[in-house]
């Protein structure tokens, strides 16, 4: 049978005004069945799937087409938005860079001015460059003497500053602290002869600060304002998870980060995060701590949450899939009792 013919002949006499759903899908069928010449229970999968598609495409293409404006409109927004995030960045380096000419030569002042233009403005646009600028800063400053300290205080100010704002999913941490250590590793390729004062002193900064972030975290929780909440008890179930395990995150991204190096930085890696195996106790203890904080403080709302997610389940979407579940049931149930039915015909085949 000539589907395509079959798909135009469906369309070309579909008419949606007058009839209602049931009796233009009626319709549809029983033309296929009729131009097919069997009976509507003997119509094969190829002749089924054409009409199906046909009746959705007819039925749902005001709507599809009003969701294809839309979302050309979302993009355009997007855009939009990704133009104005750029411009208001660039409005506040404009403003620091005025305070910072008026501020020429008062080096206490502009000490105080950089770290309020690290807690004024997006970090993550240009973590990577930021970091490398810092260590060869420190390494131009001090050539022979130990740059370890200073290194370890502005790596954790940047990791505290990056993470501090945002959720503390593992995939956020993950990609901040990643970036830290990517750009740390690259400035310590390049200075083969300092990687071990930079690769060290960056994972101890990295860990201070995301304790630091931690810390504020569990501190703030008690503050939190009730639109907070809300979306915390959205993300209820992941950050608690994520908060017991920020020792396993931490100590994968130096893994997977420490095999993409040289031998040497490789090394390196590995033997401090071996070193600081005591060190992540305090980081597991205060994740597990703010973990049991929020439990207390947010259980019942995450309760209160659940309660209204089980109405949901009376909703079209959960009976349509309690439907298609119990169908897909039904045809594996069907398919394997034909494969078995099948593998007993072969064997009393044979054994004949």
């Amino acid at each position: 049978m000539d589907l395509e013919k079959l798909k135009l002949d469906i369309t070309n006499s579909y008419t949606i005004n007058g009839n209602t759903l049931n009796e233009r899908v009626s319709d549809a069928f029983n033309q296929s069945a009729k131009l097919a010449d069997v009976p509507l229970n003997d119509l094969n999968f190829d002749i089924m799937k054409t009409v199906s598609t046909a009746l959705l495409e007819l039925e749902t293409k005001a709507l599809h087409n009003e969701l294809e404006s839309l979302l050309a409109q979302k993009e355009q927004l997007e855009r939009k938005l990704e133009k104005k995030s750029e411009e208001l960045q660039e409005s506040k380096y404009n403003v620091f860079n005025a305070i910072e000419t008026k501020l020429a030569n008062q080096n206490e002042a502009l000490l105080k001015l950089h770290q309020i233009k690290l807690q004024s403005i997006d970090l993550f646009d240009f973590l990577s460059e930021l970091v490398e600028s810092a260590i060869i800063s420190a390494l131009e400053k001090d050539k022979d003497g130990d740059i370890k300290e200073p290194t370890q205080e502005v790596i954790k100010d940047i990791t505290f500053e990056a993470i501090k704002e945002g959720s503390l999913n593992t995939i956020r941490i993950r990609k901040i602290l990643s970036t830290i250590l990517q750009s740390s590793i690259e400035v310590a390729e390049a200075t083969p002869t300092r990687a071990d004062e930079i690769l060290p002193a960056t994972l101890r900064g990295m860990r201070s600060g995301l304790l630091k972030a931690i810390d504020r975290f569990k501190k703030r929780l008690a503050f939190m304002p009730v639109e907070a909440k809300h979306i915390l008890i959205e993300d209820y179930d992941t950050i608690i998870e994520d908060l017991n395990q920020t020792d396993t995150l931490f100590s994968q991204v130096i893994i997977t980060q420490a095999s993409q190096y040289s031998q040497n930085s490789r090394t390196i890696l590995l033997e401090t995060n071996k070193n600081m195996r005591y060190d992540l106790d305090e980081l597991v203890h205060l994740s597990k701590e703010t973990a049991e904080v929020m439990k207390d403080k947010f259980s019942s709302f995450a309760k209160k949450a659940v309660k209204s997610a089980d109405s949901a389940l009376n909703s079209q979407k959960a009976q349509e899939a309690k439907r298609m579940g119990m169908q897909a049931l039904s045809v594996a149930k069907t398919a394997l009792g034909s494969a078995i039915k099948s593998a007993k015909d072969a064997m009393e085949k044979k054994e004949k």
